[in-house]
């Protein structure tokens, strides 16, 4: 009985998520509803046999621990960069998040860049594209991005299909956007594992296996999403071929780039966290300090609810809050979860991430169901810091698309929220 409840609450939900986007569409007559239906069969299928099937969710966990282990050879750099030299130990006050989690995206970002160089990224993100290509009747563009999101992050993603940009469709440029936004780089993959699994090393292969799942899943979900929104309505190229970009010229140049890549990537991380948790603070004391005190408006909401007083996280927490209920969280849950999405797409993944990590090892979230749901919301780069990025980054490699691009920039939000929201429902009905 409490499995049928749980499906039937993650098809309301979806079907909620799939109206959201019917009223937003910029086209509803030319929504394409069988591949609207094909995209969210294949997320269940997916979600099927990871959670259920026995050698897929063993498979997976294989890639997990290997995923695990690789990551974490980057304690080995960390201990010789920053041990004591006199007690050749790493002391205390630097066993943090600027020693812990910021080498693991350098690191992952110097792999990355290996297999990339190498040609067997390429040859697995055109595995991806053929499949979705056959089944959902993509263009190549479209098939080449939406694969290449689940491995590479919202501006690597699109140098796989640099020779198509200029010539892509509105609704071609809607898909590369989306999954973008919906989809997180393969570096800060690692770091997220890292904040959810902690120490304990079973923990982090299991969040390690839901993590590897969002970002599969997530490449299906955005193309729903963005062709509800903006539909197909002109002729597109169907032909897909992998670009021969090479990282750098040979292996320690490739090796080179990526290190300095993911250096970029985890100091741009560092600086946004210490911006962003100060700004909380600051907002948190003009709410709470100044207008709370002086309204009464604190100690009502410490008497009526689990926060100590009007607050950032109290606001987002009950305006998010309905969406997470229609999804499938426990309503013990409900008001936290919707925190963690507002964080998300106001500030970014990264802050709620970390918010998340606190709120599962303190033991705030009630429901393992909940934590799980929560890690495939947060799964993306859907904030609308990345609207920014996205426009710089696709619009240096056309610069022709620059105007469409900021058109789209919301719509892009919106679609990578909604992929999320679809994925996170799929695994509640079956969890």
């Amino acid at each position: 009985m409490d499995t049928i409840i749980s499906i039937l609450k993650g098809l309301i939900g979806i079907s909620v998520l799939v109206a959201i986007a019917w009223i937003a569409s910029n086209n509803r007559k030319k929504i394409n509803w069988s591949l609207v239906a094909k995209g969210i069969a294949f997320q269940i299928v997916i979600a099927i046999l990871v959670l259920k099937v026995g050698f897929v969710e063993r498979f997976f966990d294989w890639i997990s621990r290997g995923f695990v282990k690789l990551i974490s050879f980057t304690q080995y750099g960390s201990e010789f960069l920053f041990s004591s030299f006199l007690t050749n130990q790493i002391e205390p006050g630097l066993l943090n998040f600027a020693f812990n989690i910021l080498p693991t995206i350098i690191f992952f970002s110097a792999i990355s860049s290996i297999l990339y160089y190498f040609g067997i990224l390429q040859k697995v993100v055109y595995v991806f594209a053929w499949i979705m290509k056959r089944l959902m009747n993509l263009s190549g563009a479209e098939s080449l991005s939406a694969a290449g999101n689940i491995f590479l992050g919202q501006t690597e993603s699109p140098l796989l299909v640099r020779p198509y940009l200029d010539n892509m469709t509105k609704s071609e440029l809607m898909c590369l956007m989306t999954g973008g936004m919906a989809t997180i780089a393969g570096g800060v993959l690692a770091a997220y594992m890292q904040y959810l699994g902690g120490d304990d090393p079973v923990e982090r292969v299991l969040f390690a296996k839901h993590l590897l799942t969002a970002s599969v899943m997530s490449a299906p979900a955005a193309v729903v999403a963005a062709k509800l929104l903006i539909p197909e309505t002109e002729s597109f190229d169907r032909s897909m071929t992998v670009t021969n970009d090479k990282i750098g010229s040979n292996l320690l140049e490739a090796i080179s780039n990526g290190t300095t890549d993911g250096l970029k990537l985890a100091v741009n991380v560092g600086a946004m966290l210490l911006v962003f948790t100060a700004l909380i603070y600051l907002g948190n004391y003009i709410l709470g300090d100044i207008i709370g005190n002086l309204t009464g408006l604190n100690s009502l909401i410490t008497e009526h609810t689990n926060y100590d007083g009007l607050s950032f996280q109290f606001i987002l927490g009950y305006t998010f809050a309905p969406i997470a209920w229609l999804m499938g969280i426990d309503a013990d849950d409900i008001v936290l979860v919707g925190q963690l999405l507002g964080e998300k797409t106001i500030l970014n993944e990264f802050y709620a991430y970390a918010t998340l990590g606190s709120m599962k090892s303190s033991g705030l979230i009630m429901h393992e169901k909940s934590i799980i749901m929560a890690t495939y919301i947060l799964c993306g780069f859907a904030n609308f810091a990345s609207i920014g990025i996205q426009i710089g980054g696709i619009g240096a490699l056309a610069p022709t698309k620059k105007g469409m691009l900021s058109k789209l920039g919301l719509y892009a939000l919106l679609g990578g929220t909604l992929a999320c929201l679809f994925t996170a429902s799929i695994v509640g009905m079956f969890y």
